[in-house]
């Protein structure tokens, strides 16, 4: 993983100067702590901060073709390189260096655009055409690496990001209201955006093409077909969980590539455990794993993480997370973060970054995105039963399975409770709804929308999250099966745009880790796809296939163990008579009205019931509104006010770090 940005200037615009190009980068270089690179002509400027995964030796980017007409910068890892490279070197394409970078200008260069869809990988890729003065901006198949832009007269801006380009100057940090509205609801801006006025973000699968003026021309260069494969409708559970583990190995394997050790995360759940135990089949050399411990038992699974360990036969490494632990942390993951949030779940994700860096170890494997792709979280299950309640809307006995779902509700009596079946009800005959499952969340997470200030509540439709995600459907969605529907919908508007981001890619990056996720390998992802709904969920019961396969890798009280959302402690953690400084200040009635953003009064009265109840709030629903408006006024204090500060600092760190690589072609490219 590394740090990439750039600028490109119009036809009759002055190119970016180094010193533009080296505040930009300095931004980031968390993401590149192993030295910087630049190269300039007279139409674009390209800066990359490299973190050393593979190609450890002359891999210092920009990177070039044969006849230099070529230009990436690039940031991830092409697991297929070795594939691809061999491929290539039999064209004829000849290679000066080891990395997989160098392999995606050879691809371009032999395919042209057909080529993205030919990396089996995590990537965001900066990519010039010298001859055609075009710029390609790529972003991987589900947006697991981060790649943003914006205009700025007769210029053009991209960097991994955004606070890149603000520290370039060119870029001014102003909040889009709309898209705040839409964190207050969905968690996270719609895919191709962010909380930013004028900030886009490439979206996943897409490649964006500026021309030699300026205009941009987008296209998706892969989508998803959920429809099930014919050929596999008969297939047993024995038989996917077969092809399941197969698949997954062969992903683990690619993703054991690299030059320097790789670790794995445990968390005491399925998923994880499963890679973990299939990466001990593939590499018996010493491996280090990695997992989160909490001092609130509520959140706790040591004993889960140390069994997998045990069992599978890791170096374990863990941290024990406090409310003190998380109230450090905060401050950081909202600056590198980039967002506010609505949950503090990341802040342990930063901790546990931290403690792989200092283990001497900078790449791990996760295990994201078996929820999604193989149907274990619960809003599948939900989405079943009401669907079957739909069927029958007066039935009493029928919204009782949702006590299943959720046996907490069994026991308190709630179940039967007029409230918790008027809350499951709403919307519940629209099954039309191409959102049905999710609508119920997103409805009642935007309650925590009252606590924005009433221009900001204002512009919440202008730019409707639902609405965006709606119009990149893909071809084909609505003949899809209800589970795949709800399973692209929850791959699209939360897995890509938060977990892989705030739970992902930030947090690790932050502390220059790279994660790897083996479940989002192309081939396991089309298999999953290709899957009966059956072999993934029958009834109630979720994860068929990868149950099966975990069954032959680890113990019953893990494969049995059912879904535990990962969470954190929220207000209890960061309310209360315990609580840090910083949260008096920045919920300060001087704070709050100097950024505008959210109704002062509101947060005034919410923010002093949690201290009264040391951060007992009776519904997670008000945790959530002021946890956000917390982290908005953070993310604000740190663009508006701290950010000239803090790029001066890192500008000034980058000019003691080794710069391998300096290519000014000035009066050629503006000859041509």
């Amino acid at each position: 993983m590394c740090g990439v940005a750039g600028v490109l200037a119009g036809p009759r615009a002055e190119p970016a100067g180094l010193d533009e190009l080296k505040r930009m980068i300095a931004m980031i270089g968390h993401r590149g702590p192993d030295g910087y690179g630049f190269y300039r002509d007279g139409r674009i400027g390209l800066a990359h901060a490299r973190l050393s995964i593979v190609g450890l030796a002359g891999g210092f980017q920009p990177i070039h073709n044969e006849e230099r007409t070529l230009w990436i910068t690039f940031n991830g890892e092409i697991f297929n390189h070795v594939e691809l490279r061999r491929d290539l070197e039999a064209r004829g394409h000849r290679f000066y260096t080891r990395t997989d970078t160098e392999v995606i200008v050879h691809a371009f260069e032999e395919y042209g655009p057909a080529a993205w869809a030919k990396l089996n990988g995590q990537f965001a890729i900066g990519l010039w055409d010298a001859v055609k003065r075009e710029l390609w901006l790529v972003r991987d198949r589900l947006g697991i690496l981060p790649l943003f832009y914006a205009r700025s007269g007769d210029h053009l801006a991209f960097a991994s990001e955004a606070k890149a380009l603000f520290g370039g100057g060119r870029i001014e940090p102003r909040f889009d209201a709309a898209r705040l509205a839409q964190v207050f609801t969905h968690w996270s801006v719609a895919p191709q955006g962010s909380v930013f006025a004028g900030v886009q973000s490439v979206p996943p699968a897409t490649a964006i093409r500026i021309d030699a003026d300026l205009r941009l021309h987008e296209a998706r260069y892969w989508e998803p077909d959920m429809a099930g494969d014919p050929a596999l409708s008969r297939i047993t559970l024995d038989e996917a969980a077969d092809r399941l583990e197969e698949k997954l190995l062969d992903a683990i394997r690619l993703r054991l590539r690299a030059d320097v050790p790789v670790g794995v995360y445990i968390s005491g759940g399925l998923d994880s455990s499963v890679i973990a135990a299939l990466a001990r089949k593939l590499d018996t050399t010493q491996m280090h794993s990695f997992g989160v411990r909490f001092a609130d038992n509520a959140f706790d699974e040591t004993p889960q993480q140390r069994l997998v360990a045990g069992h599978v036969g890791t170096e374990h490494h863990d941290i024990l997370c406090t409310a003190e632990d998380i109230q450090a942390a905060l401050p950081d993951v909202i600056w590198h973060g980039e967002s506010p949030l609505v949950r503090t779940a990341p802040a342990p994700l930063f901790l546990l970054s931290r403690l792989v860096r200092d283990s001497g170890i900078r790449v791990v494997l996760s295990g994201e995105g078996a929820d999604e792709w193989l149907a274990g979280y619960d809003i599948f299950k939900e989405d079943k039963v009401r669907r079957f309640w739909a069927r029958q809307p007066h039935s009493t006995a029928r919204p009782k399975l949702l006590s299943r779902i959720h046996p907490y509700a069994a026991t308190s009596g709630q179940k039967d409770s007029p409230l918790w079946q008027a809350f499951w009800k709403r919307g519940m005959t629209e099954t039309d709804d191409p959102f049905y499952a999710h609508r119920i969340r997103w409805q009642n997470t935007a309650w925590t929308q009252r606590l924005l200030a009433p221009d900001v509540r204002s512009a919440a439709n202008t730019q409707a999250f639902d609405e965006v995600v709606a119009a990149h459907l893909p071809a084909g969605w609505s003949r899809w099966s209800p589970l795949a529907r709800t399973q692209w919908t929850e791959i699209a508007a939360f897995m890509s745009p938060y977990l892989l981001t705030s739970q992902g890619d930030r947090v690790a990056m932050a502390n220059s880790i790279e994660v790897r996720y083996p479940f989002l390998d192309p081939e396991v992802d089309d298999l999953c796809a290709a899957l009966p709904d059956r072999v993934k969920m029958l009834g109630l019961r979720d994860k068929l296939a990868l149950r099966r396969v975990a069954s032959r890798l680890l113990p019953a009280e893990i494969f049995h163990r059912p879904k535990r959302p990962y969470r954190a402690p929220m207000t209890t953690a960061l309310f209360g008579a315990q609580a840090p400084a910083y949260v008096r200040d920045l919920l300060s009635e001087e704070s709050l009205n100097r950024y505008g953003l959210v109704d002062a009064a509101g947060v005034a009265a919410l923010a002093a019931k949690a201290h009264r109840t040391d951060g007992r709030m009776a519904g997670e629903r008000e945790e959530m509104a002021l946890v956000g408006v917390l982290t908005l006024q953070m993310l604000a204090r740190n663009v508006l006010d701290e950010l000239p500060g803090r790029a001066s600092t890192l500008r000034t760190r980058l000019d003691a770090a080794p710069i391998h690589i300096l290519e000014e072609h000035l009066d050629s490219a503006a000859a041509a």
